[in-house]
C-alpha cells in the first residue's frame, strides 16, 4: 500500500466526521484508511483540542520585551521628570 500524507484539515475533518457519529468502518472505506489510523488521529485530535481555547502563540522572548518595555518606560519618564526640574 502507498504511503500517503494527509494535511491537518483533511484529518480533521475525518476525526469530525467520526466523532459526530458517522461510522468508523464507512469513513476508513471511504478515504482508505485503517481503522487504527483513524484511532490514532482522533486520540491526538482529543488530547490537543484544549489548544483551540488557549490565547494566541506567544514567542518565548515576548514576556522578555513587555519587560524590557515596562523598564524602558520607566526609565523615561524619570529622565523627563529629571529634565523638567532643571
Amino acid at each position: 500500500m502507498k504511503r500517503r500524507k494527509w494535511d491537518a484539515q483533511t484529518k480533521t475533518r475525518i476525526v469530525l466526521a467520526g466523532l459526530e457519529g458517522e461510522s468508523v468502518t464507512d469513513l476508513c472505506r471511504r478515504y482508505e484508511i485503517r481503522p487504527s489510523q483513524y484511532y490514532k488521529w482522533r486520540d491526538h485530535f482529543l488530547s490537543n483540542c484544549v489548544r483551540a481555547f488557549d490565547g494566541p502563540p506567544r514567542c518565548r522572548s515576548q514576556g522578555n520585551l513587555e519587560a524590557e518595555n515596562t523598564r524602558l518606560k520607566k526609565l523615561v519618564g524619570e529622565l523627563t521628570l529629571e529634565l523638567a526640574g532643571k
